[in-house]
């Protein structure tokens, strides 16, 4: 099991890292051409389309994950009802695409969610033949196969963006990464759907499925409620500050948290029934992420200006504070996905629904106590909640693991402690060595600096996780 891990973790970084890497790529060439209010316009429809794949996937790809014993009735059902769903929520959105228009004063944004839609219609038809080869941990296979649409949409993009098609190269782009994506999946995947709806098996996976769906519902709609007031109360152009800071972010924690995320999820569901392997899994896992996470989020908080200029010239300025403020957020994100995992595969839909709703009224209060605060104070609101949400996650979690947040935060303060400490060393390094450079240079050495530092660091106080990956990177 821990060879299968380990692979299936390295090829999940594979997958995650070279899509992300393109993707980052295509952003970096598409800001200097695009200007951010075209990057606030999608922000603007991106939650109704994820609350699209949230209801069409009605989380019964998570209820096959972890569940054990499946036949083809199980798949071909979950596949039909992916599909039909995908068509009614398309049609729904089809039509209430002029009233979210005139919500946001934008009338571009009809046009734009009625074709955007499109791509979670394509998804539809390939959400099973993914969630198969997660279940079965085939990771390797997983990069193979989604690699090419990545370039493919990658490159469409940045051709229609020299094209001028403005902000409708981001959205042919996901159509065409949706479409290559799907048709790659079906040529290369040892099951196909048939016509078989079995009722049963329905009721069996929705009984799990729906709550985690709201869940997963609730979780879009507030994860973007900060997209949608901004856009609604400020503008456009600082709604793609905004998400351009918040992608920008995001990169690092998804390639990293992400990427061992898909495996988490099916290696946890294996050893749902025996609770020490469980928790001796979740912590070493945990402690890999948050340790690798950490360093890289304190550089970019210290080393922001320059890296933000660096890739999207000076007309990015007025992202820097705003994707300094996230980055905080970044360092807590492993954490509520590792808490959150474990409710999922203990089957506690029920709770995960119900604390899920206890933490958005949480962000309803958060952020209207910080709307008067300003736009910066929606931003630190944002950090406070994602702090507030640490607690509750990691309350339950600690319950069925007995492994609560004051044993997980024993063994995670000395790693936050020992980041600290580098990004003072890297803040020192380039405000007294580097002023002169160029931000490449900036960058890179500072980046290094901080790094040799924090490994030292590791070595010297003998963090057990230091060792743990130095061993797999070693292969020993």
């Amino acid at each position: 099991m821990r060879n299968k891990v380990i692979t299936g973790a390295l090829w999940s970084y594979v997958q995650q890292f070279g899509t992300q890497a393109v993707q980052f790529l295509v952003t970096v060439i598409l800001a200097r051409i695009i200007a951010p209010a075209d990057f606030g316009l999608i922000g603007m429809i991106m939650i109704f389309v994820g609350v699209g794949t949230a209801l069409f996937e009605g989380g019964l790809t998570n209820s096959l994950i972890r569940s054990n014993d499946l036949e083809d009735d199980d798949f071909s059902t979950v596949f039909i009802f992916n599909v039909l769903s995908s068509f009614i929520i398309y049609i729904i959105l089809f039509f209430i695409a002029p009233f979210i228009s005139n919500f946001y004063k934008q009338p571009i944004l009809t046009d734009l969610l009625r074709v955007y839609s499109i791509s979670f219609i394509i998804s539809s038809f390939a959400a099973v033949h993914n969630t198969i080869l997660v279940k079965q941990m085939k990771f390797r296979k997983i990069a193979v196969i989604t690699f090419p649409a990545v370039i493919l949409s990658g490159l469409s993009a940045v051709l229609m963006a020299f094209n001028n098609f403005g902000v409708w190269s981001l959205v042919y782009s996901a159509l065409i990464n949706a479409f290559f994506t799907t048709l790659i999946l079906w040529f290369n995947a040892d099951w196909k759907p048939k016509l078989i709806f079995n009722k049963e098996k329905f009721r069996l996976h929705f009984e799990y499925g729906n709550k985690m769906m709201i869940s997963s519902v609730l979780d879009i709609i507030f994860v973007n409620l900060y997209q949608i007031v901004i856009g609604k109360i400020y503008s456009a152009t600082l709604l793609g500050y905004y998400t351009r800071a918040n992608s920008l972010m995001m990169l690092p924690v998804t390639n990293i948290s992400g990427a061992l995320n898909k495996v988490a999820f099916p290696t946890f569901s294996q050893m749902q029934n025996d609770e020490q392997k469980l928790r001796s899994t979740y912590k070493k896992m945990m402690l890999m992420v948050i340790y690798t996470v950490t360093p890289v989020m304190v550089i970019m908080i210290v080393l922001g200006e320059n890296l933000v200029v660096f890739l999207f010239t000076d007309k990015w300025l007025p992202v820097v504070p705003v994707f300094q403020i996230l980055c905080v957020t970044g360092i807590l994100y492993p954490l509520h996905l590792y808490n959150l995992i474990i409710l999922q595969v203990k089957g506690k839909s029920g709770l995960f629904l119900y604390l899920e709703i206890i933490k958005k009224i949480l962000a309803v209060v958060s952020l209207v106590i910080s709307y008067f605060f300003g736009f910066y104070g929606l931003l630190w609101g944002q950090v406070i909640f994602s702090v507030l949400c640490l607690f509750i996650n990691t309350h339950y979690a600690g319950v069925f693991l007995k492994y609560n947040l004051w044993k997980q935060l024993q063994d995670l303060l000395p790693l936050f402690l020992v980041a600290l400490i580098m990004g003072a060393v890297v803040y020192f390094v380039k405000n007294y060595f580097l002023t002169n450079l160029p931000d490449f240079w900036v960058l890179l050495l500072g980046t290094v600096t901080g790094l040799i530092f924090y490994i030292f660091l590791s070595a010297i106080l003998k963090f057990s996780t230091f060792f743990e990956i130095k061993r797999i990177l070693l292969k020993k």
